[in-house]
């Protein structure tokens, strides 16, 4: 039994040390997401709602001109799915666009664009074809991207100008067959060669886009920490014990001895124009130079490119949605069935209205999580994971309310709705799990509130040392649970919805620090429990960003107010239904489910699957 009980608090000590590894590295700020965890609402997060610069919206307006000319007359989504790739005219066409550098500095010939108006620009190639939008965010959002934030002056000079002139491809190899989601399982070796100059690669990767045609590859290959051969001591100086490793990012060219393409284009659903590949490396030496961030540091490098992948990510699937709705619009308007258009029928209508609002809320969102990046904010890693799992789900609702409206005719292939079905499906899994990112989100924002109870706690224990201490934690637990946020809007029609929002945001506190104090360390197993906290979040997150959005638009023009004071903006009824599902999600804290749930899927899995 004691044996039993020590392993289970090793095993539980494990979960933690990666836990941290993979949620906590790195500065911790208080933004907007992680302040409603806190019962705070982080105003200047979110309002005024951002927008692109007069000089640089000409200079974006001008770039969308030619990038829409240019995919009227060569981009082929039909083509590319049918031939399983997209064409190299195609690709030195974006290249001579400057697509895959638009947002590099200058100086390495880039465009110095803003991650909003790249984001526009994403939005516009995500509206056409999911292939090519997928190829331009591995070249342009993760794999240069690395280099960008990473990489020494000496890499940059080396390896930046080829990439930003599409003169070669990048790729982003992380995932093996025994690290998809888990990230931080690489099993992918680097052992240090014997006279140090050089890194041994061994081991596989999968699902890797472009990884076949790319020049430049990042590789997540596991270190022995504290390795002489590094050439710098391991990050943060701490001594590391023996056999201990850790992730590390490198800088691979396919012409490196051992260098393998074990299947360089997998056949697959969707998004079948990317060429997705399987790759080995066999004793592959790889120059210690070619280490990409500190040694040991190569989750923060993955996760923190992700993060920008996961912006422009957003932007695709609004460019996606804004077709899906378009071409069900079109369809409900011209077809005619019962001596009606399909638009006349209230149920069409309730879905034409329910995709308006939801494709509104996906640029909303989108649009201010990448002006957290132009802001030069710092950890807004929540608010890109409640992106990325909102406008994915958000657009596979679009896509099957299309496709219904649509009726049999999009089931065939001489429609674009049966290939945007196939392409949509990947989104909710690609670049990490809804269900993996429902649960970062949920533990992510647990932590700060988490951490103030337990220095209550601990504060409690030598209570005269640390009164004032324990007093003003206090207060502000109390505080949060007491008072509403101010919510701040200028127009009188969005402010009922501002109070309200307000509202939700303490009542959403008061139930994470029921369940903290319920559950305690339990809450990182308690996945049901995450999932509503992180669904609310989202809600709530979502509803800031709509909320600013319509409150700049009514200021700026008051048509959407109707005379008989029915609003006709989808902001309004995202904002309404929002609201509902969020508090669906806490009431769900109360009554639900979960035990019976447990038991049954115990049960069928116990039985292979017998019902």
């Amino acid at each position: 039994m004691k044996l039993a009980d020590s392993n289970t608090t090793a095993a539980r000590e494990k979960q933690m040390r990666d836990a941290e590894e993979l949620l906590f590295t790195g500065a911790q700020k208080l933004g907007l997401a992680k302040g409603l965890f806190l019962g705070r609402f982080v105003a200047d997060w979110v309002m005024p709602y951002p927008t692109i610069r007069p000089d640089e919206q000409r200079e974006l307006d001008d770039a969308l001109a030619r990038l829409r000319s240019f995919l009227d007359q060569h981009l082929d989504p039909a083509a590319i799915d049918r031939q399983a790739d997209i064409p190299r005219n195609v690709i030195d066409g974006l290249a001579r666009l400057g697509v895959f550098g638009m947002t590099a500095p200058k100086e390495v010939g880039g465009s110095g664009m803003s991650q909003m108006a790249y984001c526009k620009v994403m939005e516009e190639i995500g509206s056409r074809c999911a292939s090519t939008s997928i190829f331009v965010n591995v070249q342009h959002s993760i794999g240069m991207r690395a280099l960008l934030l990473f990489g020494t002056e000496e890499q940059k000079r080396r390896w930046l100008p080829p990439l930003v002139s599409g003169e070669k491809l990048a790729a982003f190899a992380l995932t093996e067959p025994e690290a998809g989601s888990d990230a931080a399982n690489v099993q992918t070796t680097a052992r240090p060669s014997a006279d140090g100059a050089h890194f041994i690669l061994n081991g596989e990767k999968r699902y890797i886009t472009s990884g076949a045609i790319a020049q430049v590859l990042t590789v997540m290959a596991r270190t022995p920490l504290g390795a002489p051969a590094s050439g710098r001591p391991p990050a943060g100086g701490t001594s590391a014990l023996p056999g201990e490793t850790a992730v590390t990012a490198f800088l691979v060219t396919p012409d490196m001895p051992g260098f393998t393409v074990v299947e360089p284009r997998m056949e697959k659903l969707g998004i079948r124009g990317t060429a997705t590949a399987r790759l080995a490396f066999r004793d592959m030496p790889v120059p210690k130079e070619n280490i990409l961030g500190a040694p040991g540091k190569g989750l923060k490098v993955a996760l923190t490119v992700l993060d920008f992948g996961r912006t422009t990510f957003g932007a695709c699937c609004t460019g996606a949605a804004k077709t899906c709705l378009r071409l069900a619009v079109q369809h409900a308007n011209t077809r005619r069935q019962f001596g009606k258009t399909l638009g006349e029928f209230e149920l069409i209508k309730k879905k034409i209205a329910r995709m308006a609002a939801g494709a509104y809320a996906m640029e909303a969102m989108t649009t201010v999580t990448a002006s957290l990046i132009d802001r030069g904010l710092e950890d807004y890693m929540l608010e890109t994971a409640m992106l990325k799992v909102f406008s994915t789900e958000a657009l596979w609702m679009l896509v099957n309310e299309s496709f219904q409206v649509h009726g049999g005719a999009a089931y065939f292939t001489d429609k674009p709705l049966e290939r945007m079905l196939r392409d949509a499906r990947i989104n909710q899994i690609g670049e990490g799990a809804n269900e993996v990112l429902t649960s970062f989100i949920a533990l992510v924002g647990m932590r700060a509130p988490g951490e103030q109870f337990r220095e209550m706690l601990e504060a409690l224990q030598y209570p005269w040392g640390a009164l004032r201490k324990v007093w003003l934690l206090g207060l502000d637990r109390v505080g949060a649970a007491v008072l509403a946020p101010e919510v701040p809007v200028r127009s009188p029609q969005v402010k009922p919805y501002a109070e309200r929002l307000g509202e939700f945001v303490r009542r959403f506190n008061v139930e994470v620090d029921r369940a903290l104090i319920k559950y305690r360390e339990d809450i990182l197993d308690r996945q049901y429990v995450q999932e509503r906290f992180a669904r609310a979040a989202m809600e709530l997150f979502a509803s800031a960003c709509v909320l600013s959005r319509w409150d700049a638009e009514l200021q700026a023009d008051d048509s959407n107010s109707a005379a008989d004071g029915v609003s006709s903006s989808p902001a309004e009824l995202f904002i309404r239904g929002s609201f509902r599902r969020a508090r669906r999600s806490l009431a769900e804290m109360h009554e639900n489910d979960d035990t019976t749930t447990t038991a049954v899927a115990d049960a069928v899995l116990k039985s292979g699957g017998s019902v």
